[in-house]
């Protein structure tokens, strides 16, 4: 048995779904402990596209109960939109369960996040505008709705009736927009309530009930370690916890539970929305990363900013989660290249920096200090065995482990199941065979 985060390692988007796809095939619970509808994994079955929003990437499998942790934020209406997409395409929703105590998003939520970042004007964070941030707002004040009340009618009428009159002062004397009707509201919301009553669950216990059945669970995270409240790159962050000490808080387990955490992270890097970003690249090369992996958001269809791969945010990654190893993904984007740049440190002002400054202006001003790689220009995407990687693309993902101080256990060479390597197995693996020994020789074993 083993318990195991699931974390992306950079700023998001760096191909979670599809590695917690794979390893939803060993698990027998996949439990999503943070974020909302501001997250997107993208799963490619044969000929199928799945984009899931909330529901973990492990309902695609029969037998694997999926669970919405109560550190989520639900937004009903897409919950139910997402749950009708699978279920026509023939995905069963029975072992779907969701938190009782998970928050949701209103109306009025999705309202005020739009509101507040048009008027932040060149100081935009970059929010999906999903109203993610002001749900998590409502939680910290107390004031949040959760999907236990949602459940109570009578409870529910009176905690609307009273937070749409408290948020139209808001929406009208702020934001100038016209006030919500808390009826209206209440009409939709009940609707949605009576779709999503057989799915509540009080999940702690149920995921409690698995560990004690000796059932492999995966904790699924949305985002990346740079997007965490607490450990990213503040301001320019989500709402939420996405590092795997959040996935104790956002489950309901205590951090002994969990066995191993794996972070993905892409062959070069990514970030939506607002924020520094020292490896961007702003000519063809970018041009070419992103056309060549498809860089466009899968929430917002949003232009992902691209660049080479940043060791130092790398290296963070394994200090803030604890990582025991890498999934590397996307390494047949650079596939055409003749060659390759990887940030091994950051100059500021003339001084080498090689950890993440916490300060935003000083991250500003980090420019990349970089280390030539050879290209391979060669494809790699029918590559099933370390063996069958040209000599380069292997040095490159040496190096890597190298820079970071872990092995990679995996190696994502496009969208479909089949278009991996598995180096190591990081479930059912000897624990002692992830840790880090030497970067070079593990990946060549």
């Amino acid at each position: 048995m083993a318990n195991v985060v699931v974390i992306g390692a950079q700023w998001g988007d760096e191909g979670k779904g599809k590695i917690t796809d794979l390893l939803s095939k060993s698990a027998d619970v996949v439990v999503r402990y943070q974020g909302g509808v501001n997250a997107g994994h993208t799963v490619v079955v044969k000929d199928q596209t799945f984009k899931l929003h909330l529901i973990p990437s492990g309902i695609l499998y029969p037998d694997t109960d999926c669970i919405i942790g109560s550190g989520t934020v639900i937004d009903p209406k897409v919950l139910l939109e997402e749950l009708d997409q699978i279920t026509a395409l023939g995905i069963s929703a029975k072992n779907l369960m969701i938190s009782e105590t998970a928050h949701v998003t209103m109306p009025y939520h999705r309202l005020i996040d739009q509101a507040a970042e048009e008027r932040r004007g060149n100081h935009k964070i970059g929010t999906t505008g999903r109203g993610i941030g002001p749900t998590y707002a409502d939680k910290s004040e107390r004031t949040g709705v959760r999907i236990i009340d949602l459940m109570d009618t009578d409870r529910f009428k009176e905690q609307i009736r009273e937070t749409v009159a408290n948020k139209n002062v808001i929406l009208e004397k702020l934001y100038d927009l016209p006030p919500l009707d808390a009826e209206a509201v209440i009409e939709e919301y009940l609707v949605y309530a009576d779709r999503l009553r057989p799915h509540v669950v009080d999940s702690s216990l149920n995921i409690e009930d698995a560990i004690r059945r000796k059932r492999n669970i995966l904790f699924e995270g949305a985002q990346g370690t740079l997007l965490d409240l607490d450990h990213g790159t503040y301001p320019y962050v989500t709402s939420s916890n996405p590092v795997a000490g959040g996935a104790c808080i956002g489950a309901g387990v205590g951090p002994t539970m969990i066995d191993r955490v794996i972070g993905v992270a892409k062959a070069y890097t990514t970030r939506v929305g607002e924020g520094p970003f020292p490896t961007e690249l702003h000519d063809d090369m970018g041009e070419l990363l992103g056309n060549r992996g498809a860089e466009f958001g899968t929430t917002t269809g949003r232009k992902r900013r691209c660049g080479w791969f940043d060791a130092v945010i790398g290296r963070y990654a394994v200090r803030i989660n604890g990582l025991d190893c890498l999934a590397i993904t996307k390494l047949d984007v650079l596939d055409t290249l003749d060659e390759i740049q990887v940030c091994v440190a950051y100059d500021v002002d003339g001084e080498q920096r090689d950890h993440l400054p916490s300060n935003a202006r000083e991250f500003e001003k980090c420019k990349p200090i970089y280390k030539t790689m050879p290209g391979w220009k060669q494809s790699t995407m029918e590559c099933r065995t370390l063996e069958d990687l040209p000599q380069q693309a292997l040095d490159y993902l040496k190096f890597l482990a190298e820079l970071t101080e872990v092995p990679i256990a995996i190696v994502s060479l496009g969208a479909s199941r089949d278009q991996t390597i598995i180096v190591e197995d990081p479930i059912h693996g000897p624990k002692r065979a992830l840790l880090y020994e030497n970067g070079a020789q593990q990946l060549a074993v």
